[in-house]
């Protein structure tokens, strides 16, 4: 929550600047357009997006056994999961392009607990990544079906 404060501040601070800086151009944004909503919408997306990302070099680093480097990003998609439990607040369920199906807010719990179970799995992936007798099936069973029992339920397809 903290980043997200954190991310909000600094584009205040700039949109400030500009304001300040170009007062009388019909281009200018205001304030007052840019909501609590929209900031937390695109950082959840970001988020997936970059979970999404980060996961292919995963697969990348682990199938060809450079294990420090997927471990440390199976490390870092686990904190994502953890921080994209707090960015589905009532009020963010439509607008700003956002992929998220109603269901995350009807099944809460559930999706709380997958995003947990998620967070979890890389962990344990991590820890086990290196003994792992076929590296493939691991990530396919530990990372990916969670991608996958996530898009099912809560994500609108595309």
């Amino acid at each position: 929550m903290f980043k997200i404060f954190n991310s909000l501040l600094l584009k205040l601070f700039f949109l400030s600047f500009i304001l300040v800086a170009f007062p009388y151009s019909s281009n200018s944004i205001k304030l007052d357009e840019i909501t609590a909503e929209e900031v937390i919408i695109k950082k959840r997306k970001s988020i997936f997006s970059k979970n999404y990302s980060t996961a292919k070099k995963v697969q990348t680093f682990a199938t060809k056994g450079d294990f420090e480097k997927a471990k440390s990003l199976m490390i870092e998609m686990s904190e994502n999961y953890i921080d994209l439990i707090s960015l589905f607040p009532d009020n963010t369920k439509k607008g700003f392009k956002t992929e998220a199906l109603p269901s995350i807010w009807e099944n809460k719990d559930e999706f709380k607990q997958l995003m947990k179970k998620s967070s979890d799995d890389m962990i344990k992936l991590a820890a086990n990544i290196e003994t792992a007798t076929d590296v493939k099936q691991s990530l396919n069973n530990m990372m990916w079906a969670n991608c996958k029992a996530c898009h099912s339920k809560f994500r609108a397809p595309h």
